[in-house]
């Protein structure tokens, strides 16, 4: 797996399975910038599989930000190993920040984008 930031992900050949992971805000500036992970060896067992683990991934992210936190833990074991296990130790820091957050209200107004002070 390798990992690209901001738009140069579009102009990526169409070869590679391209997901969205984060998106960061720098506290200084505040610019935001979202990362994205390519895929370039997916075991042959998950070709037929594909469309639903991307549209699987897609709404983890879109509950993260919704805050529907069960959803995520759930989501998240039931993607762990996929992907040839290239994205697992990112479902594992999500799942620790959803975890926090379960118990932890983010407050109103959290956006879901994670903001570095030292990028």
């Amino acid at each position: 797996m390798n990992i690209i930031f901001g738009d140069s992900v579009d102009t990526l050949s169409e070869h590679y399975i391209k997901l969205e992971l984060d998106t960061f805000r720098t506290a200084v500036g505040d610019n935001t910038f979202t990362a994205y992970c390519l895929i370039e060896k997916l075991p042959i067992e998950d070709f037929a599989n594909l469309k639903p683990y991307k549209i699987i991934h897609a709404d983890l992210l879109k509950a993260y930000r919704q805050k529907h936190w069960h959803y995520c833990q759930q989501t998240i074991q039931a993607l762990m190993g996929r992907w040839g296990g290239e994205l697992d130790s990112f479902y594992c820091d999500l799942l620790k920040r959803v975890n926090v957050y379960q118990t932890t209200d983010p407050g109103p107004d959290w956006d879901g984008i994670l903001v570095k002070e030292d990028i």
